[in-house]
This record gives C-alpha cells, sequence and structure tokens, in this order.
C-alpha cells in the first residue's frame, strides 16, 4: 500500500473533482498533509474518503458524516461510531420509506385524475 495519494490519483480514482476534495478538507472531513503547496493523502484520507463518498451515495449529510467520523475519534471510538451508523441508517431507511409512501400516493392520485380526464372527454364526446 502506498504511503501518501496525490490529489490527482484520488480524484481519478474515486470520479470526484479537486474541489470536491477540497470541499471535504475545508469541512474538516479530510486533512491531507501539506508539503508546499502539494497535498498528501495518507492511505486513512483515502479510506475516509471511500466512506465519506459512500455516505452521500446513501443520502447523507456533510454533517452527518462529520459527525459519524468524529464519533469515531473521540471515546466511545468505533463502538459509539458504530451505534450511532447503525441509528442514521434506520433514521435513513424509515425517510426513504416515507418518501416512497408519499410517491405511490402521488402515482395514484395522478391516475385518478387522469382517468377523471378521460372520463370527462368521453362524456362531452372527445376521442381521446
Amino acid at each position: 500500500m502506498k504511503k501518501f495519494y496525490s490529489i490527482t490519483e484520488l480524484t481519478r480514482e474515486f470520479g470526484v473533482s479537486t474541489r470536491t476534495l477540497r470541499f471535504y478538507e475545508d469541512e474538516g472531513l479530510l486533512n491531507p498533509e501539506r508539503r508546499g503547496r502539494t497535498r498528501l493523502y495518507r492511505a486513512a484520507d483515502r479510506r475516509l474518503l471511500q466512506e465519506i463518498l459512500r455516505g452521500r451515495r446513501i443520502g447523507f449529510t456533510i454533517a452527518e458524516i462529520r459527525e459519524i467520523v468524529h464519533v469515531y475519534k473521540e471515546p466511545p471510538g468505533e463502538i459509539g461510531q458504530l451505534k450511532l451508523m447503525m441509528k442514521r441508517i434506520d433514521e435513513k431507511r424509515e425517510e426513504l420509506r416515507q418518501k416512497r409512501k408519499d410517491i405511490e400516493e402521488t402515482l395514484s392520485e395522478l391516475d385518478q385524475a387522469e382517468e377523471a380526464c378521460l372520463t370527462r372527454l368521453v362524456e362531452i364526446g372527445v376521442g381521446s
């Protein structure tokens, strides 16, 4: 395993922009070593970036990701982080279930509205 990764290597590997990496750095999520103007990312930064991107894909906000990361760094450490992660996963899952329910209800209402329009068009003698 490499000791350091350049910003270019990480952007290519993970398909993100340099701006994205700088944003995560500004948000306190990544802390690369600096040599002059060059950012050098450690293997731990690479793993953390992988987890940040995974968190974003499943819908976590930057604040939620920051909270999960910081719990790991302080007591109770990994156990606390895992418990918090499970709690956030449950919350996200419930949020998505509610969104799915709302979408299904909206689709049903659209179907009913369309059917009412078609019925009325037939009543007034207009073909569909």
